[in-house]
């Protein structure tokens, strides 16, 4: 059973699941209005990959006895001047669920509930490589600068990634 502590904290990341899933989906709508297809799709994937963190979690809520509390998801932003500056707070935003997984460890820790570190170990172990992703297209786009063609090549390699349900 989870400790209404740890069910509060497990809740209010739910909620920065979903806000991770919105503001992808945000992204994307930026990209495929600027003509960037590939990139547009690489944020609607990330988006049901962050809808499924969610998931995950509300799942493990139930299963442990919990109760879900749903909150209301904060509006993200909807333009930015630049693939680079996307990216760049796809990275900064990646590295502060990180840091919001690695709190929630740490309570688990501290309340010494192992089955619930054991279920976040999962977590610690995708944001790694969550920041690694955004990191490497963030190079990738550095690289690049200006130059219309290797956007246009980076955009046609966004576009072939797919999102598959890991395997529990």
């Amino acid at each position: 059973m989870l400790s209404s502590g740890m069910e509060k904290a497990i809740n209010a990341q739910i909620n920065a699941e979903y806000y991770s899933s919105y503001l992808y989906l945000a992204m994307s709508a930026h990209f495929a209005s600027g003509s960037l297809a590939g990139m547009a799709h690489w944020m609607r994937m990330q988006a049901q990959e962050e809808l499924f963190h969610g998931m995950k979690m509300y799942d493990f809520v139930h299963e442990r006895g919990g109760m879900v509390a749903l909150t209301a998801i904060a509006k993200p932003p909807a333009n930015w001047k630049t693939p680079l500056a996307v990216f760049s707070e796809v990275l900064k935003h990646e590295q502060k669920v990180t840091a919001l997984i690695n709190e929630l460890v740490n309570h688990a820790l501290d309340e010494r509930d192992h089955a619930t570190n054991i279920f976040l170990q999962w977590f610690v172990t995708e944001q790694v490589e969550e920041e690694a992703s955004a990191s490497a297209i963030v190079d990738k786009l550095k690289l690049i600068g200006n130059d219309a063609n290797g956007l246009f090549v980076l955009d046609q390699e966004l576009a072939q990634r797919v999102f598959t349900l890991p395997v529990a």
